[in-house]
């Protein structure tokens, strides 16, 4: 019976593969064959929307864009630092978001518009409309940047300012018996205040409106810089409250007015009859990673998302919702491996995670330092807790201005939900063996006195050793950051006046870093290698199905049963592909036909 089982478990995994994992790779192979790209017209417009959903970093799967836009800053600004040398790109198209953007998203991408625009090239921005949600103000920095900005006649301009909302939910949590029981190092670490008060500490809402003022101070001086206006006209302007397009025009906040379709008309003609659309996603198929291809080489190594244990294998489509210890570790010491890679790029967009997951990724990037190799760190959208954790010790530290950073503490706990359930008819009872402090996480009730006071301890260790790491990295005294951290959130702004960050600045601003470091000419032109390369169709798949041989035989069941001849390809692919893993010199297959 139980091999009976196992056999329909099998065909069961075997239909799966036909059906699913087949066809998923027959798209990316013609997917694939088109990333070659079309031909790119001589008169070509750029069209970017960052409407769509925006990551830091693309995802190493080549399904990521099966998960989302496939739209990340790091592509739009390597795709623009491409065109501004391209002929054929005459000019960018760009259509806003009504809603925020990440402020040091669009302080990145600000800049490549700025530099492509240095490069004689004309950029419009094109608005549907600003609505009052979060971080608009940042979207519309972004607009300002434009030769000319577009704005939808009948739309509604509200950029009045940054708002922030919390719900805090201890008043909830008291009136159903739910005790959250958090410990917090210190103050100024208030990711579990929610849970544990019912308002703002003060140290919370000081650490909140510092961060948002200096965010909202930036992208005011920056808009109105390039509005050709003072700061304190800007903000009367914008600060008057809502309005209409036309009214907006009116205040100089927008150039001209029409819908979309007359904007991209309007920008076409300046280019003759030839001229033509081009998409973003197309054109940065064709384009490379941003630097030469036979110059010195600097490895680019990223992580984004929460830092956890682990590897990312399991996750084909890169959904980029984590950065995987295991996997950002194993880039990094492959590129202090490599003879030819000079310097490290580690680009770093993350809110943190796990310590122990941070100091492994922290370890590799000390490894790449001991290979005679400068690590510098580029921030993106935040770069906090153990996102600060992991680029503490790197030779330099680059961050945009509204970068969010710092958090240098730790918080733990957990909910004891035992009698907010008992009201309900539902008991909770735990029974352990060992020591006293087996059960200490139990739901069932809070910590006891002594469960309490250990875990308390436990947390004073961690935050002792990133406040030494951080001392060390940055060569600073234990006591001055000590007085700086504190669980304190600050921006890349703020971060650079305390020490915390050498620069402000973009990619390519770390990019020149990692070159001087490395010695290497600035006018030089490098080859970029992604660490690690994008993996192959095959590879994703096989990182899902366990690259084990059981998968393999899973799918040479389904190829038999089938008699299908894309399934046997695929599995003479898979097998290729793990002995080339494994070191393996293997030739071109045979074929009968």
């Amino acid at each position: 019976m139980k091999q009976f089982l196992i056999t329909i478990a099998g065909v069961f995994v075997g239909l799966l593969l036909f059906f699913v994992a087949i066809p998923i790779l027959l798209i990316a192979s013609v997917i694939g064959a088109a990333s070659k790209g079309p031909d790119i017209p001589a008169q070509s417009v750029l069209m970017l929307d960052l409407r769509e959903s925006l990551t830091d970093q693309a995802g190493s799967s080549p399904f990521a864009a099966f998960g989302g836009s496939g739209l990340s800053v790091m592509k739009v600004v390597t795709t623009l630092h491409e065109a501004e040398d391209d002929e054929r790109i005459k000019a960018l198209f760009i259509r806003l978001p009504e809603g925020g953007m990440p402020p040091a998203a669009a302080e990145e991408i600000r800049g490549a518009v700025k530099s492509f625009r240095a490069a004689g090239k004309r950029v419009v921005a094109h608005s549907q409309g600003f609505q009052p949600t979060g971080v608009v103000t940042s979207t519309y920095m972004l607009g300002a940047a434009a030769d000319e900005f577009w704005m939808q006649d009948t739309a509604s301009f509200q950029v009045t300012g940054i708002a922030n909302e919390e719900v805090f939910l201890k008043g909830l949590f008291d009136r159903y018996g739910v005790v959250a029981d958090f410990q917090q190092r210190h103050e100024f670490k208030n990711a579990a205040n929610p849970f544990l008060y019912e308002t703002f500490t003060p140290e919370h809402r000081a650490a909140t409106l510092s961060w948002m003022s200096s965010v909202y101070d930036n992208a005011l001086l920056n808009a109105a810089a390039d509005r050709r206006q003072s700061p304190q006209a800007l903000r009367a302007a914008l600060e008057s409250g809502p309005m209409s397009a036309p009214e907006a025009q009116v205040r100089r906040l927008v150039d001209r007015l029409g819908q979309v379709e007359f904007a991209e008309e309007t920008l076409l003609d300046r280019f003759g009859d030839d001229a033509e659309t081009l998409e973003f996603d197309d054109y940065a198929a064709t384009a490379g990673d941003g630097g030469g291809d036979s110059g010195p080489e600097i490895a680019v190594v990223e992580a984004e998302g929460a830092i956890v244990t682990g590897t990312g294998d399991t996750d084909p489509f890169g959904s980029n919702a984590n950065a995987y210890s295991d996997d950002v570790a194993e880039a990094l010491y492959k590129a202090a491996k490599d003879d030819d890679v000079r310097a490290v790029v580690f680009r770093v967009s993350s809110p943190g995670g796990s310590d122990t997951a941070s100091d492994q990724i922290l370890a590799a990037v000390q490894a790449v330092q001991k290979a005679k190799k400068p690590v510098v760190v580029s921030m993106g959208t935040y770069a906090a807790s153990g996102g600060y954790w992991i680029s503490s010790k790197a030779d330099a530290i680059v961050a945009q201005p509204s970068t969010l950073t710092g958090s240098i503490g730790v918080f733990g706990g957990k909910f004891a939900i035992g009698p907010a359930l008992e009201r309900y008819g539902v008991n909770v009872e735990n029974v352990s063996v060992g020591g006293e402090f087996a059960d200490a996480f139990t739901s069932e009730r809070a910590f006891n006195p002594s469960e309490r006071a250990e875990f308390s301890e436990f947390l004073d260790r961690i935050y002792q050793g990133f406040i030494t790491r951080v001392a060390e990295g940055r060569d600073l005294s234990v006591a001055r950051v000590n007085e700086i951290a504190r669980g304190r959130v600050w921006t890349g702004a703020q971060a650079r006046q305390l020490q915390l960050v050498d620069e402000t600045g973009g990619f390519y601003q770390a990019l020149a870093t990692a070159k001087r470091l490395a010695k290497i000419d600035a006018d030089t032109e490098v080859d970029l290698r992604r660490f690690p390369a994008q993996k192959s169709p095959f590879e994703a798949l096989e990182g899902l199905f366990g690259a084990s041989a059981a998968s393999v035989r899973t799918l040479a069941a389904a190829a038999w049963v089938f008699g299908d001849p894309r399934a046997q390809a695929l599995l003479d692919k898979m097998a290729e592909t793990r002995l080339r893993a494994d070191g393996a010199t293997v030739l071109e297959s045979a074929r009968v036909d």
